[in-house]
């Protein structure tokens, strides 16, 4: 796909970084949950602005991380404004599959992305713990919600299942590519400390980002609830979002992959998106 409009990738906790998914609720609502940073790092006085290293124990989030996480620096990529103290809306990539659709996008073009969470129910006390209580503690079919007159999403996987959950509208995109935006090469390190200072990768040492997106702080952010892109039945199997509207086939590990959407698909997409 040429030209896409809107383009999906996959961020977040998962299994192997930082060996938990982020949770996903009854109603649709959730967590975002960063991966840890796993690459050497500048020191605090070489940051283009005046920031501390995040940590998961300074993460806004709904339940008790592991205390062996807390003092664990996270990679807050991407980042949006009133999310996990962050003011920007940026994402920064140094991987060549991703980079080189990111930088086909243009102005008001979407970045959305997405992530493999866990269905969890309310009040989850968080990875490893289990919440004592009330007998809808355990409840992730939604049958105890139900009961009570609580919105439950029947679109859920029953186990694991990839979900949009965020976007940004984007402004400009920063490539390390040549004229076609192929993302082979890192972005000028100034360039970018100029245009998103406080994009995660510019406290990398070595700067790794083949590309930075940069986006409308006014609309881009979490969503309300997710969307899904597996289907009910199973978190590996695709739904038709990914099978039907976007550039992917929704076969083999279908939820690692970026997935491209030409203008109507894109169209639609928002549209279910933006449905109360």
């Amino acid at each position: 796909m040429s030209d896409p409009r809107a383009l999906a990738v996959n961020v977040a906790a998962n299994t192997n970084e930082p060996g938990f998914r982020g949770p996903v609720y009854p109603d649709g609502s959730f967590a975002y949950v960063p991966i840890p940073e796993s690459a050497a790092t500048l020191p605090r006085e070489r940051f283009p602005v005046d920031e501390s290293m995040p940590t998961y124990g300074d993460l806004d989030l709904p339940f008790a991380v592991p205390a062996s996480l807390r003092e664990t620096p996270v990679h807050a990529d991407p980042e949006f404004p009133g999310v996990h103290g962050r003011e920007r809306a940026t994402y920064g990539d140094p991987y060549g599959v991703k980079a080189g659709r990111i930088a086909a996008l243009g102005p008001g073009d979407r970045l959305l992305f997405y992530a493999t969470l866990t269905p969890r129910p309310y009040g989850w006390a968080g990875p490893g713990e289990e919440r004592p209580g009330d007998a809808g503690a355990d409840d992730r079919d939604g049958a105890w919600l139900r009961e009570r007159g609580i919105a439950v999403n029947d679109d859920l996987a029953p186990d694991w299942g990839a979900y949009l959950f965020a976007g940004m509208r984007v402004e400009r995109v920063l490539s390390g590519g040549d004229e076609e935006g192929d993302g082979g090469g890192v972005v000028d390190r100034a360039v970018a400390a100029e245009r998103a200072p406080t994009n995660a990768h510019l406290k990398r040492d070595p700067f790794d980002a083949r590309v930075v997106a940069v986006g409308d702080p006014e609309a881009s952010g979490l969503f309300d609830r997710v969307v899904p892109l597996s289907s009910p039945d199973a978190g590996s199997e695709a739904n038709p979002i990914v099978t039907d509207l976007s550039s992917d086939s929704g076969k083999g590990p279908w939820w690692r992959r970026p997935m491209a959407f030409d203008a109507a698909a894109t169209s639609r997409l928002l549209a279910r998106i933006n449905r109360p």
